[in-house]
Parts: C-alpha cells; structure tokens; sequence
C-alpha cells in the first residue's frame, strides 16, 4: 500500500468532514490525539450534509472508490436511506487513456502477427470509457469473412491501483467495525470482501468471455425467450485476460426513451419483456447479468412491434442455489397472492430471521409495508421507500443479510427502475406472477420428479450392471462383520466368565482366612 495513496485517502475524508460519522465518544484516546494532530486537515464542506459530503469524497478518490459507491447504493439494508440516495448519483464517468497504449496492449495479448492478419481499421479513439477498461472498434477477418467487432482492453496497471485502494478499504472497514455504534450490524468488512471478490472478477476479461458465452447459451437453443435477450457473438480464441473481442452490435440505449418512442416501439411488451429477462435467468436458469444498469443494455428496434433486449458486459453475474431459489420462489408466490403469513414463516423456516421470531409479529410488519402497493402500476410505487421500510422491518426483527441476495437485489432494482420508464403503468405484479407459479410448479410437481429421474437416468444405467455385485459384497461384508461381532461377543463372555472366577476364587480365599483368623483368636 502506498503511503502517499494513504495519505491522501485520509486527507480527503478529514476535509470532507467524514470523521464525524463516528462519535467521538466512541474513539479511544490515542485516536483522538492522532485526529487533533492533523490540525490542518479540517472539514472545508460545512455547508452540505454528511451524505452528500460522502458522496463528493467518493467521487473524488477516483474510479475505485465511485465503484464502490455504486455498489453501496444498492446496500439499503445497510444504509440510512439519505446515504443510499446519494451515492445512487454517483457516475462512473473516466477520461480514457490513449489509443496507442491499448493496441499495444491488445498486440502483447494476441500477438503482432495475429492482429495484422486479422484486424483492420483499429480505431485509436474508443467508442467508450469506463473506470476498469475501454472499448475500440474494429474490422476482423474470421472464416474468411469480415466482422465488425468491439475490442475490450483493461486499462495499465489497474489491478495494482485497485488493490491498494481495497486495502485501504479494509483498514477504514476494520475501524468502522470495530469503533461505530451500528458497525456489527452493517458489516464492513464483510461488504468489502464482497467489493473485492466481485471487482477482481471483472479484472479477468476471460470470465467476462464465459460468462457472456454461457448467458447467449440460455437464451438460444430454439427456446421460446429466444426474442426476448441477445447477447453479442463473443470470439474467445482471440480473448485474454486483459483482452476480449466480440461482435460489435447496434442498438438504441435503453435509457433513450424519446428515441424508442420515436420508432413507435411497443414500449408496454418491452417492459413485459424486461421482468421476464430477470425471473428466467434467475429462475430457470440459476444464472444472471448483475449488472444491467442501462448502460449495459440496449434494444434491437428494427422491428417496433417486437423489441429485444441486448446485455453486454457480462464481468458480473450471479446464481442462486437450489434452495435459494425455491425460497424465493415461495416468497415471490406467496407475496403476490398477499399470503403474509407464509413470508413470514418461510423466512423463519430458512433461518433469515431468528427462530424465536413472532410469526404473528413479523407477518403484521410485512403487511405493513406491502400491502399498500398491490394492484398499482410502477408510476405509482415508490419502490425507495418501499425498500427502505422493508429494511427497517428487517432490523426491528434481527434479520441477517443473506449475501448470495445482494446482486439478485441490484438486478431487480435497475429492472424495476428500466421498466419504470419505459412503461409506468406496467403492473409488475401481475406481469411476474404467473411465470413464478408456473416455475414453482415444474420445479414441485410430476415434472419436476420425472426430470429429476430423467436426469439421474445416465447415472443409474451406469451403476445398474455393478447393484448385484455391490450387494453380493454387502451381504459379504455383513457376513464377515456379524462373525467378528460374534467372535468379540464370545471372547468378551470367556474373560468375563474368567473374570468371576476370579472374583469367586478371591472371595473364597478372603472368607477362609477371616475363620481362620477368628478360630486362633
């Protein structure tokens, strides 16, 4: 860790004022004495509020840090709700570093004779920026035909400035854990291993590859969602780790709203299609794009009346396990047939809340909040303050963040804000509920048990020709096991029997010397 990144780490949250953020009567002494040391580094920002000040220190650290941020933004578990709203602002806006450093970069990658023969037309100036890399376009010759395609390449030395910047990370979470009054419940540390864990997966461009590879598998396969989400040719034999190359695509963004409008697209089947990209990737397929903020998607508008939605970077996504999934699903079914008291005792039954939770207690709090906004379109929930009252519901009753949710929780959020303008008056609720009973009915019912026997089918056939063979050994082995049990028994019986003998013998002896004792007294 640099001492001068440090540094100016510290110089800036003092001047941002953000110590105050935990009470000096919580600090020790020696603390207190290092903070009155650095007298000149006072706060400059007085005249805004902590959460803005947090938000302006973020953006000021560099990309890292607004990475961060972004993430934290979807924490409202964990955050007070004005913090959350502010680094919802937070832009991820970075200059671009120089056209002839990332061909040279893409050249180390692949080669010079590799890029000659199939690269033509390499544009220096990218087509876009971003804090971890940038993307260039070009013209690739491949199978004999060409392609246009977009060259992705990690910007120099970012895996060097991003692990000193977690450290320092790590440090301020160690504090915040141990000297904030809520720093047990908000879990620092715990949220910057997971900042870690996710940011350093997006360092590897070749995940990236596999990931996006295995999100256009889902989606194609002559399955009807074939229409529903394209995600760009991806050309792996070209990939690295600090390059990747796919096909480049055109689309509208899906945050241009007058342009969609324009081109007369069916912004309501859009929306529709929107919310089932979410529930069929986390559902059917246990797998989703964690990062579908708009500027990740795009729509394919050539055909108004049938829109498609197109995902790229994929360097963050998420799965769910079995049982996630089924709880969730149950929860979701649950929630949309106004069942509070099922939510209530599933989230009991999967440990989410202490067992000795007041089912009673926790399903009045959970109608509480929910039930206000049934049968109303997005226009006209506030899914903020939605979100807020249910994390406050979740502290009253000690309810642990389950970390596997957390992405699942960012998706559904850029989903719910995405279908908020492109139709406000979609009814989530009805649009999601019968794809979620359907699921849970294949995933509960004789489908589900004849393809879970369909799948164990291949195993089963191998293992058939070796049952009586395995049961000839079993019997075998029994066999063998009750004589030695039988030998032990008898064995066990003769020393015990030695054993009274024994005690017979001494007993005898004991009794003959007592009368002799008595005879000659």
């Amino acid at each position: 860790m640099s001492s001068k990144r440090l540094y100016k780490i510290v110089k800036t949250f003092l001047q941002f004022g953000l110590d105050e953020l935990v009470p000096k009567k919580y600090l020790p002494w020696y603390v207190k004495i290092a903070r009155s040391s650095l007298f000149w580094l006072r706060n400059k920002h007085q005249d805004k509020n902590k959460a803005e000040r947090f938000r302006i220190a973020i953006e000021s650290l560099g990309p890292v840090f607004v990475k961060f941020g972004q993430m934290l933004s979807t924490r409202r578990d964990l955050l007070p709700d004005d913090f959350a709203t502010e680094l919802a602002l937070l832009q991820d806006k970075v200059p671009a570093f120089s056209g002839e450093s990332a061909e040279q970069i893409i050249i180390a990658a692949m080669g010079q004779e590799v890029f000659d023969q199939h690269f033509k037309d390499f544009d220096l100036n990218p087509l876009a920026s971003a804090s971890i890399a940038q993307v260039h376009t070009a013209t690739m010759l491949h199978n004999d035909e060409e392609h246009e395609v977009v060259l992705k390449v990690l910007r120099p030395n970012i895996e060097k400035t991003i692990l000193a910047d977690i450290k320092v990370m790590s440090l301020f979470a160690g504090i915040v854990a141990r000297w904030l009054p809520d720093g047990k419940r908000l879990r620092p540390v715990e949220v910057v291993g997971e900042y870690k864990k996710t940011i350093l997966e997006e360092l590897d461009l070749n995940r990236e590859a596999a990931n996006a590879i295995q999100l256009k598998r889902n989606f194609t396969q002559g399955r009807e969602s074939d229409k529903v989400l394209y995600v760009p040719e991806v050309y792996s034999e070209y990939c690295s780790r600090n390059v990747m190359v796919m096909e480049r695509i055109y689309g509208v963004g899906v945050g241009e709203i007058e342009s969609l409008v324009a081109q007369n697209v069916n912004m309501k089947l859009l929306a529709e299609r929107g919310v089932e990209v979410f529930f069929t990737q986390v559902f059917r397929d246990s797998f989703f794009h964690a990062d579908m903020h708009p500027g990740n998607v795009f729509v394919n508008a050539t055909n108004p009346d049938d829109p498609t939605w197109i995902a790229i970077d994929c360097g963050i996504v998420g799965t769910l396990n079995r049982e996630d999934k089924r709880y969730l699903a149950e929860n979701f079914v649950a929630f949309f047939n106004r069942d509070y008291r099922k939510v209530a005792q599933l989230h009991v039954d999967s440990g989410w809340v202490p067992s000795d939770t007041s089912v009673d207690e926790f399903e009045f709090a959970i109608r509480t909040v929910c039930e206000p906004i049934f049968n109303k379109p997005l226009s006209e929930i506030s899914f903020g303050q939605v979100l807020v009252n249910l994390f406050n519901t979740a502290r009253r009753f000690n309810m642990e963040v389950q970390p596997q949710l957390v992405l699942l929780q960012k998706t559904l959020l850029y989903i719910e804000g995405l279908g908020r303008q492109l139709y406000p008056q979609l009814d989530l609720w009805q649009t999601a509920k019968p794809f979620l009973e359907n699921w849970v009915k294949e995933q509960m019912g004789v489908k589900a048990v004849f393809k879970k026997v369909k799948d164990n089918l291949p195993f089963w056939n191998e293992k058939l020709p070796e049952i009586p063979d395995l049961v000839y050994d079993y019997l075998k082995t029994n066999r063998e096991a009750q004589r030695q049990q039988l030998l032990m028994l008898k064995k066990l019986e003769q020393q015990q029997n030695q054993h009274s003998k024994q005690v017979v013998t001494l007993t005898l002896i004991a009794t003959l010397a007592i009368c002799l004792t008595i005879a000659f007294t």
